[in-house]
């Protein structure tokens, strides 16, 4: 693989020190990552945008926290119905500015 025009991030909650809190767990974060990954797919877009899940980024108010880079936007309080959009926005050049953080 080149290297990716885009990288998406996706929270998983995993965390290396401390108790896992879970909180983008809980919120779907694994089905946002699985709807990314299928978007991704059937836009044609594999070769273009690299997506991976992270650990915990520490904004767990904010989450299910979604980056996408090098653009540096970050997404909060994603849930899996907003992906679609998401990637509208991308593929745009533009940001989903109601999920902002």
């Amino acid at each position: 693989m080149e290297k990716p025009k885009y990288h998406i991030f996706v929270c998983s909650s995993a965390r290396l020190q401390g108790a896992v809190q879970g909180v983008c767990e809980k919120k779907d974060s694994h089905e946002i990552l699985q709807n990314i990954i299928e978007e991704v797919s059937d836009r044609g877009l594999d070769s273009e945008v690299m997506v991976s899940h992270m650990g915990c980024v520490g904004l767990c108010s904010m989450g299910p926290v979604v980056m996408i880079y090098p653009e540096q936007t970050w997404y909060g309080k994603v849930a899996p119905d907003d992906v679609e959009e998401i990637m509208d926005a991308l593929e745009a050049g533009e940001t989903v500015k109601r999920l902002e953080i």
